[in-house]
């Protein structure tokens, strides 16, 4: 099976992919004739057109908005596949978050660089964990991991799930489908966003269903920014309805030439002693790499096989 790649791989994984005896390679932005399978998570339309493709490969979770839009212009049936490497990676992260908004990590860690030991005296802010209600939006492999660990940490756990059709119990986890969302909201203590970026979940939490939240709750995001309008998460944030926020996506992005001085937002939320900011790394670490190429074999070899490989999208509902 010829394969392209539009990214090329460092060299360890190339000689990886090559050790593969199944499989012919190529990279880089043209395309060669015969290529039979494309990798990459943004094709442009001339690539798309380039060669009667069997599957796109995009090494990585989601579909982006302008590849969705692309496809359904000039490839709609084209099968489409990504990959979950990074889950464990991303629900852990999704926990240091929590912590670390939970037990104001942040604020003690810069008032004590200044050497300030006041707020060990002052009245403790952190909240506790155990006990309490949290609801997960998004049962897929990230969500499931997170909901599993909080629910090990003692609170109580309930998820939506879009496959859902009723309500059901797995390991400890109450599971929902997404109609449920907004009524689950109004017992949720935590919320954790591990949902896909989709035109159905865009503005999902929105001011209204922000006040459903009790007040003081605490949201993480590891999915995508564009759930939260962000006004309506700086206002609840900013007024005090929202006890704090973790989030890791954001809804600007730089510029290669402009990675060290771009705002990630259009609003002051770097200003909130509520909000713990992380430049939407939840998914990255030194075995992730390694994880991706793993699970990209593993969507090759069953294409190669005549097999049906995991996690195809649906291009049409954008996840």
């Amino acid at each position: 099976m010829r394969v392209h790649l539009l990214k090329p791989p460092e060299a360890r994984f190339l000689e990886r992919l090559a050790s593969l005896p199944r499989f012919q390679w190529s990279s880089g932005s043209s395309i060669p004739p015969g290529a039979e399978v494309l990798v990459g998570g943004r094709p442009s339309r001339e690539q798309l057109k380039a060669a009667p493709w069997k599957a796109l490969v995009i090494p990585y979770a989601g579909l982006p908005r302008p590849s969705r839009e692309l496809l359904l212009e000039v490839a709609p049936e084209l099968p489409v596949y990504n990959q979950h490497h990074n889950a464990e990676a991303v629900a852990e992260s999704a926990l240091a978050l929590l912590f670390a908004l939970a037990k104001r990590v942040v604020p003690m860690d810069a008032a004590l660089r200044a050497g300030d030991w006041r707020p060990r005296y002052a009245p403790d802010p952190s909240v506790r964990l155990a006990g309490r209600s949290a609801v997960v939006l998004g049962y897929g492999a990230i969500g499931s991991r997170v909901s599993r660990l909080l629910s090990l940490l003692g609170l109580r756990v309930a998820a939506t799930r879009r496959r859902a059709v009723t309500p059901y119990d797995d390991a400890g986890v109450r599971v929902h489908p997404s109609s449920d969302t907004l009524a689950l909201l109004g017992a949720a203590d935590v919320v954790v966003l591990c949902l896909p970026g989709t035109p159905a979940t865009s503005g999902l939490l929105d001011a209204d269903a922000l006040a459903r939240l009790p007040q003081g709750a605490l949201l993480v995001n590891v999915a995508r920014a564009a759930i939260t309008p962000e006004a309506d998460l700086f206002a609840s944030l900013r007024d005090g309805h929202l006890g704090g926020a973790a989030l890791d996506v954001w809804w600007r992005y730089p510029d290669l030439d402009a990675r060290g001085a771009t705002p990630a937002s259009d609003l002051p939320f770097h200003g909130l002693d509520n909000v713990v900011l992380s430049p939407h790394r939840t998914g990255h670490g030194p075995w992730v790499e390694e994880a991706r190429y793993d699970a990209l074999t593993e969507t090759l070899t069953a294409l190669a096989e005549g097999r049906a490989p995991a996690h195809r999208i649906d291009v049409r509902e954008g996840y």
